[in-house]
């Protein structure tokens, strides 16, 4: 290398810095001592709040470490991609954040301690969140350290979005996805070079990790944005999820074989098999999701328990050499240790235990490969009937605009799946 070419590198060097450093935002994962981190609009589906321009978003979770530690929150803007924006906090806030969550409860009656914390926004430091788009609430200690991170959207209701399932057209996978077909009515407003300015995300049951995103219109008709992919809009259909309920821990619930207490409850649940191999059973479910709820309680919030919840699964020749764990909406859809399962030679079964706070809880089991990669039909299969929810986000930055507005979302359910 010559000394006018080491010299270009150090001079550029600085530039590349920032540039490398604007990257997709990732949600950071809480400690072991963050539990139940319930995030919702005014709707009761939770982890991913998609609320319009003007409502209130809720954020409530558990700290069990007994401290009755300060929690501050933080919220930032970002682009369709998760990308920051180059907005300024007045530009898409009201008010100020870096406040302290105010509101918080002592558990009572439980086993396990822990500090119920509550935050609502708009308050009365965060009056208000002005426009529309991405949004990144982060939670942080005293200390200025990230605890934890979520995503949620802000929406203007300025187009109507039609959504349609549909099976696959490729007979390869007619059997196993499912296909999203889009109309996207602008009555109210012009879109300028939609190809360019409107981008579109879909979402399958509340989970970002699996969402399709940068969709570009196929063709337009009218005031109309058409897609009607194939393979780009298709998803593995799944299987319905398997599901307990422990509101008593005192008695034998939905999908719990025993109980037993220690210095905290234990439930173990039935032994669980592979459904990969069998024929489709319609199961009804809630997608993923949780609800927390506890018997003669006026207030699940707090007078819930934490139980150690036991997770079995008998083990067969087309998972043997891959990681298996357990996968939901309980821990945001997250693959760590702790939902690792791990072989019981001595009953030839795979077995993990979770601290989870009582209520209803849907599940399933997946595979990772060596390289990383999350097979979510290995175990349950994947199968066209199979119920899922859909919701289409649409984005939209004319030009000369300086950051991503999101005009429409539309919801569809493959309840009703078509050719």
């Amino acid at each position: 290398m010559s000394l006018l070419t080491y010299k270009y590198i150090l001079l550029l060097f600085p530039l590349l810095v920032p540039i490398a450093s604007f990257c997709q935002v990732k949600e950071v994962n809480p400690p072991n001592y963050i539990k139940t981190i319930n995030f919702k609009g005014n709707t009761p589906e939770t982890q991913l709040p998609i609320l319009k321009l003007g409502e209130y978003v809720i954020l409530e979770f558990d700290a069990l470490n007994g401290n009755e530690d300060d929690y501050y929150y933080k919220i930032e803007h970002y682009n369709y991609d998760w990308t920051p924006s180059v907005l300024i906090k007045s530009e898409y806030m009201d008010g100020f954040d870096n406040q302290r969550i105010r509101n918080y409860e002592n558990s009572l009656n439980t086993y396990q301690i822990y500090s119920h914390y509550q935050l609502t926004i708009p308050n009365e430091q965060t009056r208000r969140l002005k426009i529309s788009g991405n949004y990144l609430l982060s939670i942080f200690n005293s200390n200025d350290e990230i605890v934890f991170s979520r995503k949620f959207m802000i929406y203007e209701d300025l187009t109507a979005i039609g959504v349609n399932i549909k099976r696959a057209r490729d007979v390869q996978f007619i059997e196993e996805k499912q296909r999203v077909e889009i109309i996207i009515t602008s009555n109210n407003m012009q879109l300028n070079n939609p190809s360019q300015t409107v981008k579109t995300v879909i979402v399958q049951n509340n989970n970002l990790n699996t969402a399709i995103s940068n969709l570009k219109p196929q063709y337009t008709l009218g005031n109309q944005l058409i897609y009607k992919y194939d393979t780009e809009t298709s998803f593995w259909g799944g299987n319905e999820y398997l599901f307990f309920e422990n509101k008593d821990v005192r008695a034998a619930n939905t999908g719990i074989r025993a109980i037993d207490l220690q210095e905290l409850y234990h439930n173990y649940l039935f032994t669980n098999v592979e459904r990969a191999s069998k024929p489709y059973t319609y199961n009804p479910d809630i997608n993923g999701n949780y609800v927390i709820t506890v018997l003669d309680a006026e207030n699940p919030s707090i007078e819930a328990d934490y139980v150690w919840i036991h997770f079995s699964l008998v083990p067969t020749e087309a998972f043997k050499n891959k990681n298996v764990h357990v996968y939901g909406n309980f821990n945001n859809y997250v693959i760590d240790e702790s939902t690792k399962l791990i072989y019981d030679e001595r009953h030839n079964v795979l077995r993990n235990a979770i601290l989870l706070k009582q209520g209803f809880y849907n599940y399933k089991f997946v595979t990772v490969d060596s390289n990383g990669s999350l097979n979510e039909g290995a175990i349950s299969g994947n199968f066209y009937q199979t119920e899922n929810n859909y919701k289409v986000i649409v984005y939209y930055r004319d030009l000369g605009a300086r950051y991503d507005k999101i005009i429409g979302i539309g919801e569809g359910s493959s309840v009703n799946i078509s050719n």
